[in-house]
């Protein structure tokens, strides 16, 4: 997410190039002239800060004659406020993900460990996330979870944790398991698949790929088979992944 492709409206837009974690690493960059991370996943969150102070530069001659109070008045929502709305934001969507639906202490961490454990062990990031969901229903479905783990005992000492906290929610495994994969997609724009949608567009007039992707895409969070290929992750030659821009 590059500073021109946050709109004001708080949504990230951008023509391309672009690209979508498999793997999940927080210093993913994908851009070949990021040489130095400025962009990488887990900086996002600064960027968009960043990217509101500078529109904030922008309209301070706009907010009022006071100059001294109409830059205290943009250091506090953009500094503390922003900061704290994105937090909370963050940890609500990750309790959803995780199935969670009440907020209690220790949650974060709880989130926190599994993201460390996806990314010392390179786990699918979209997969690890809709795999938990059958995984919520029956300690017994773990076992496609935990396969996308290089050491699976990763998983293992996270999921007793998990368990114990699902314990304390309560609630119907069924329709925790439901509300949980209307937050996890199945199916993303897995670069992969995008790349041959548009060689076979571009290099033999074929959009049978491109309309078989885009049906997939409206509508990713239905359940899909286990062979279907919208819904794998990468082949190896496939990663890692670079995005060339002319500018």
């Amino acid at each position: 997410m590059n500073t021109d492709n946050c709109s004001i409206s708080g949504e990230t837009i951008d023509y391309g190039p672009c690209a979508f974690i498999d793997a999940y690493d927080p210093a993913a960059v994908f851009s070949s002239i990021d040489q130095f991370g400025r962009y990488a996943y887990a900086s996002q969150p600064g960027i968009v800060q960043w990217n509101l102070a500078r529109l904030a530069e922008c309209l301070l001659p706009l907010m009022g004659a006071d100059e001294t109070e109409t830059l205290a008045f943009a250091q506090d929502a953009i500094g503390s406020g922003f900061a704290a709305r994105f937090a909370q934001a963050y940890e609500d969507g990750l309790r959803r993900k995780l199935g969670l639906a009440t907020a209690l202490e220790g949650d974060k961490a709880l989130a926190s460990a599994l993201l460390d454990r996806m990314a010392e062990n390179r786990a699918d990031f979209t997969l690890v996330f809709r795999r938990l969901c059958a995984a919520a229903d029956d300690p017994a479905a773990d076992g496609p979870v935990r396969d996308l783990f290089v050491d699976p005992t990763a998983f293992d000492s996270w999921a007793v944790d998990w368990r114990s906290r699902l314990a304390v929610e309560g609630g119907e495994p069924g329709a925790r398991a439901a509300a949980m994969r209307a937050h996890n997609p199945a199916v993303i724009p897995r670069n992969h698949r995008v790349e041959a949608a548009l060689a076979a567009a571009v290099e033999r007039d074929d959009l049978g790929p491109l309309q078989a992707l885009a049906a997939a895409l409206a509508d990713p969070y239905a359940d899909r088979a286990t062979d279907d290929p919208d819904a794998a992750p990468p082949p190896t030659a496939a990663v890692p992944y670079r995005t060339f821009c002319g500018t």
